[in-house]
């Protein structure tokens, strides 16, 4: 049976289509929500067995941990433990919005949101349709991306339907996500507080709240309890093997003509100064946008590399934006994409 489409609006939501999606979270089902950073696959926090629905839909990991969303302070209450004095000023300024806290959890709290360990992420996303979601179904929801484990995290219905038609309850299709990665995750259990993912929330404005900030976006093995989601070497990956160039632009152009002549199947992830040379050496291409540009590549970055994600291409090859803020979260992405597979090229 194929996944049900509810289509709303991202400002206004009908609230009649809003009740639907919610009557299905209550009784235990499993909807694909937008969020402003990527689609979120959301199921009742409180529900053992929803929890389990979605990792099984996903194909995810036990090991992987999911992240709790909330409409209102209130929906914390059963979720978190004794919260630090860190979270009240990050969520006083970034909430909604796409910063997700980790703090910890509250002994009631079921294990297998927090991968069976002591700290569970929350996060008020800045969405309409999702906020309102959260809301009616009276209660807070897991929600990790809406895709296939390991796969490129969807920023429309569509990549959704792509990945889980048939395997969830239902899509909630407000349109394409605005930031286009996922939300920052900032570990606020130790001192100084310490970001495990780069997203929407860049590093240096979270610096002018807390002050000292650290940078542990580490790759942790398969086989461990990850802390927060996104932490796994292979993760936002398409099916065909990614590698990154790094170098000039010139020679990282000149490095990809060379391998593209006797492979008509490579494609490449390029930036709007890299299409008149894919174009001139007839190579499949699928542009970021302007390099320097790191929000404008992050709304392209995963609707891109699903768009080059063909049975017919074999390889795709591309290099890292430029810039701090969030395209720090599109360099994090792209190296886990590309399982690490990174070569400095030179003329």
């Amino acid at each position: 049976m194929n996944s049900e489409r509810i289509v709303v609006s991202a400002t206004h939501p009908d609230p009649a289509a809003i009740a639907h999606a919610a009557a299905i979270i209550r009784r235990g089902g499993i909807v694909a929500m937008p969020t402003e950073t990527v689609y979120g696959l959301a199921g009742d926090a409180r529900n053992p067995l929803a929890v389990q629905a979605i990792f099984v839909a996903k194909g995810r990991p036990a090991n992987d941990p999911l992240i709790v969303h909330i409409a209102d302070y209130a929906q914390l209450v059963g979720v978190v433990g004794q919260l630090p004095t860190t979270f009240a000023l990050l969520s006083e300024a970034f909430w909604p919005g796409p910063l997700t806290m980790l703090v910890p959890k509250h002994p009631t709290l079921d294990p297998a949101i927090t991968a069976g360990r002591d700290s569970v992420a929350v996060r008020m996303p800045h969405h309409a349709a999702a906020l309102a979601l959260i809301r009616a179904s009276d209660c807070p929801l897991v929600a990790p991306s809406a895709n296939l484990f390991s796969r490129p995290s969807p920023t429309s219905a569509d990549h959704v339907l792509n990945d889980l038609n048939g395997r969830i309850d239902a899509v909630l299709d407000a349109g394409s996500t605005s930031i286009g990665v996922e939300s920052t995750i900032i570990d606020l259990t130790c001192t100084p507080p310490r970001i495990l993912r780069q997203g929407g929330v860049p590093a240096e404005q979270l610096a002018t709240v807390l002050g000292d900030v650290t940078i542990h976006t580490t790759v942790i093995r398969d086989t461990d309890a990850a802390p927060a989601p996104g932490m796994l070497l292979k993760h936002y990956s398409p099916q065909a093997p990614v590698t990154i160039f790094r170098g000039t632009i010139p020679a990282i152009q000149a490095h990809i003509i060379t391998m593209a002549q006797p492979n008509p199947t490579l494609a490449w992830l390029c930036y709007d100064d890299d299409v008149a040379v894919a174009q001139q050496a007839q190579i499949p291409y699928a542009s970021l946008g302007v390099r320097s540009n790191g929000a404008l590549v992050a709304t392209r970055l995963f609707a891109a590399i699903r768009q080059l994600d063909t049975s017919t291409v074999t390889q795709i090859v591309t290099s890292e934006p430029l810039g701090d803020g969030v395209a720090a979260a599109v360099r994090d992405r792209l190296f886990r994409a590309a399982e690490g597979r990174i070569v400095v090229v030179s003329l």
